[in-house]
């Protein structure tokens, strides 16, 4: 199971593009608020619906967590639970995926520390531990992070030929036209 966690002022695009290509690939994707809501209200004014809130998800099952970015990204430190589940998973190496703003929670926790990291630009700062390339999409050893909304596609690309494999990717990307010439 893929968790994603969605927050107040998420960036839609980076939430929606990961969730729809990883159940296009068969994974089993569940988003979780970690707001007082199911309804999200993200930036745009686009409001998302999660699948669960935050206290009633035994995440015994998760195979990644993934961090969508936008405004309210940062805000994400701020949550006891998902803090100690991202250190959890960090000391354990296990798969954790981060995008936009949303890898400066990853910063803050030292969980990028000696790591290749990319981040929206401007959040780089005060974070001297951590490589960061520029570049679309980094993948670190059990992180991968991603630079904006424009790398949404090629973040949840990374993700499934992580979680699935490259032929899974691959037929996925294709059958969407992403990365076709």
């Amino acid at each position: 199971m893929v968790y994603v966690f969605l927050t107040k002022g998420l960036e839609p695009i980076e939430a929606v593009t990961p969730i729809d290509m990883l159940r296009r690939a068969g994974v089993d994707v569940t988003t979780v608020s970690i707001t007082d809501s199911l309804l999200v209200d993200g930036a745009h004014g686009i409001t998302v619906k999660a699948d669960r809130m935050f206290g009633d998800v035994d995440f015994s099952d998760a195979e990644m967590l993934v961090l969508p970015g936008g405004p309210g990204s940062p805000d994400m430190i701020n949550h006891n639970g998902l803090c100690s589940l991202l250190r959890s998973f960090a000391s354990e190496d296990r798969p954790i995926s981060a995008i936009c703003a949303a890898p400066s929670v990853l910063c803050g926790l030292g969980i990028l520390d000696g790591r290749n990291a990319t981040v929206y630009p401007g959040f780089e700062k005060g974070f001297d531990k951590v490589r960061f390339t520029g570049r679309q999409v980094e993948h670190d050893g059990n992180i991968i992070t991603a630079i904006g909304p424009a790398a949404a596609f090629a973040f949840a690309a990374e993700i499934i030929g992580s979680l699935c494999g490259k032929q899974v990717c691959e037929q996925v990307c294709s059958a969407m036209q992403f990365g076709v010439k």
